[in-house]
């Protein structure tokens, strides 16, 4: 399965739930990890355990029988301690880096309403909707990439590749308007003075930084928020 770009695919409006962060709104619970909603039926990893993530998700309303894709970004736990979510969703397709273990493929692959797909290049999830495939050197990790009316908005778990790569990557097809996820031990914060929405979460290092030099632009990341892009 590879990437086939249309310049006719457009999202006019997306909305991005934040459903697992280290921070919580009230009403929400926070815990180390990551997990975001993309629409109504693509979960961007699922983060440390499996209750935060539900209870979280009840927070939202959200309908779990509309969730028929789940990316996993790379195969740290605080990633995909959630995974259990499958057993609790019908068909759905799971986009993993071709680098996971066997052992977990092999697990997740013997749920009988899981479709397990290995991604090492740029691939298509859904209209729309593309990952980077595995980018890196040692932990190797997939962004997901949102093509919009604005432009592109990338998603990333904890940036290990690096963030300004992730981006350089994503700026090969479009504009980048935003970026949202964890940026890990990122320092090359003029690297965000174009992008017009910017939300750093879970283990961003340089959070208070990123917000103050870019107040116009940058949003607080927590479990319960949503931007709609």
């Amino acid at each position: 399965m590879q990437w086939v770009h249309s310049q006719n695919v457009r999202n006019s409006l997306t909305e991005i739930r934040i459903v697992y962060d280290n921070e919580a709104k009230e009403g929400f619970r926070g815990q180390w990890g990551f997990a975001c909603l993309v629409g109504k039926n693509t979960l961007f990893d699922t983060g440390g355990d499996l209750d935060t993530l539900l209870f979280n998700m009840m927070r939202f309303e959200v309908n779990l029988a509309l969730i028929d894709t789940i990316v996993l970004s790379h195969s740290h736990g605080d990633h995909i301690g959630g995974i259990g979510i499958v057993d609790m969703l019908g068909d759905v397709r799971v986009f993993v880096p071709r680098s996971f273990s066997s052992r977990f493929k092999k697990k997740l692959s013997s749920r009988p309403n899981v479709d397990l797909v290995e991604v090492s290049v740029t691939t298509t999830i859904s209209d729309g909707i593309f990952t980077t495939g595995e980018l890196g050197q040692f932990t190797k990790e997939q962004a997901l990439v949102l093509e919009t009316s604005r432009g592109s908005v990338v998603i990333t778990g904890c940036s290990h590749p690096g963030l300004e790569n992730i981006l350089r990557f994503a700026a090969q097809f479009d504009e980048v308007y935003g970026v949202v996820g964890g940026f890990h031990g990122f320092n090359r914060l003029e690297s965000l003075e174009n992008i017009s929405l910017v939300v750093p979460c879970h283990c961003t290092r340089r959070k208070r930084a990123i917000l103050a030099l870019y107040p116009e632009t940058s949003k607080v990341c927590a479990a319960g928020c949503r931007f709609a892009i």
